[in-house]
This record gives structure tokens, C-alpha cells and sequence, in this order.
């Protein structure tokens, strides 16, 4: 396939304390699986510079396009960030991560948006009534989904219900599309991946795209069933 395979959301024991994935095991299993570009989303962190400029090399050795992210948790949920290369003071705040990214040429895809939403025991143990929106009308009520750039349409540790819904608020939005395997192991690297219509070489060039809407989420790179995510003949209705 041309252009670039890149998984979108990735955690290692470098950035996230729940993460058991260390970095030459993620650079083997891209390879295996044949993913050819990351992005790195540790938590609200980014890695050292010199680590940082280290692993990159060996990417770059490897034909993988390694770009720098960041997993940010906010007011309104958490968000992968492209092309982010420091944490910066009041970003926990969604509109100022929103002014950060656009400052520094940035781009925000919310992270698994309805992750839970169709249990209701999430909800009840809030004591919130359980989730019933229609995905127009997630699209239009959620704040988040206006001041994010993109939408994680397809996020490994989601179900496929969960991402499905994601899919048709960002189809009703008209929002850029991502998908990452939120991977904490090598078990699910490349479930999920953004499809890039050309090789990336670069930050700038990969937020480009992503602002054009130029990406497609695809799926089962993993299990060698590589395809676009979308609905099937036997998948519920959002």
C-alpha cells in the first residue's frame, strides 16, 4: 500500500505507568506487522531529547516514520496530540490545549470518545441517567467535538459499537478521522491505524494532511486483516 500505516496512539514504559511495552518490542512488532509510521502519545509527558533523537534513528533504520505525540488528559476528556514536543502549562483545559495546538501548528484528535457509554453502570455509578443520544445528537451537544480538530475513530481498547459511533458523529461533523491501537503491550499493536495517503517525513507534512482530512482509519493490520473500519451487515445500528 502506499503512503504511511501509522498507529496513533501508543503507550511505553518510558511515558505511562500502566504500560509493560518497551521500546525495541514495539519497533519489532511495527516491523513484523508492517507498520510504517507512530505516533507517540505517552501521558502527558514526551520522552527526553536525547531518548527522543535516539529511537528515531532507529526507526528511521527500520522504515518507520516516528512522530512525536502526547496523550494529554483534559477537562473534557483525554486527547492525542500530533506533533506536540513539551507539555505546556494549562493544557489539562481542552480550549487551551486547543490555543497551544493552533499556536504551535499542533493537531488534537479526541481519544475513544465513548468509551463505556453504552454500559449503563458507568452512568448509574455517577448517578447520571444512562446514555441515549443518537450520534446527531452527540454531535451536536458534546463540547468536545468542538474544539478538537479530529475524531479516534478507531481505538483498540474500545468495542467495536463504541468506535462505530465515533465514526458516524465524525461522518455527521464532517471531522478529520484517526485510528491508534492504544496499545500499553505488543498485544493489538496496529488493530487500529490512521492511513496516510503519501510517506511522511515530517510533522508538518503529517498535521497537514490530517487538517486536509486526507487520513482513512483502517483495521486488523495485527491479525493480516488490513481494511478500512466501517460498518458491516451485521453490526447494530448507531
Amino acid at each position: 500500500m502506499p503512503g504511511t500505516i501509522l498507529d496513533a496512539h501508543i503507550h511505553t514504559v518510558r511515558g505511562a505507568a500502566d504500560s509493560a511495552l518497551q521500546p525495541a518490542d514495539l519497533l519489532s512488532e511495527a516491523n513484523r506487522i508492517g507498520l510504517t509510521g507512530i505516533n507517540l502519545t505517552e501521558h502527558d509527558r514526551v520522552w527526553e531529547r536525547y531518548d527522543w533523537n535516539t529511537y528515531n534513528n532507529e526507526m528511521r533504520d527500520a522504515g518507520i516514520y516516528l512522530n512525536p505525540g502526547m496523550e494529554v488528559s483534559t477537562d473534557l476528556g483525554h486527547i492525542v496530540v500530533f506533533g506536540i514536543d513539551q507539555y505546556y502549562p494549562g493544557i489539562r483545559s481542552a480550549e487551551r490545549l486547543r490555543e497551544v495546538c493552533d499556536e504551535i501548528g499542533a493537531f488534537m484528535s479526541v481519544a475513544h470518545p465513548f468509551r463505556h457509554f453504552f454500559d449503563p453502570v458507568t452512568f448509574r455509578r455517577r448517578g447520571e441517567e444512562p446514555f441515549s443520544m443518537t450520534p446527531e445528537e452527540a454531535a451536536e451537544r458534546m463540547h468536545v467535538f468542538r474544539v478538537v480538530h479530529g475524531i479516534e475513530v478507531g481505538n483498540g481498547g474500545n468495542t467495536r459499537r463504541e468506535n462505530l459511533f465515533a465514526l458516524e458523529v465524525a461522518r455527521i461533523l464532517g471531522k478529520p478521522v484517526t485510528g491508534g491501537s492504544d496499545a500499553h503491550s505488543t498485544s493489538g499493536i496496529g488493530s487500529y491505524a490512521t492511513v496516510f495517503p503519501e510517506p511522511l517525513t515530517c510533522p508538518e507534512q503529517t498535521i497537514q494532511l490530517l487538517h486536509d482530512g486526507a487520513t482513512i482509519c483502517y483495521e486488523g493490520l495485527n491479525i493480516g486483516e488490513f481494511r478500512p473500519f466501517g460498518p458491516c451487515a451485521t453490526d447494530e445500528a448507531p
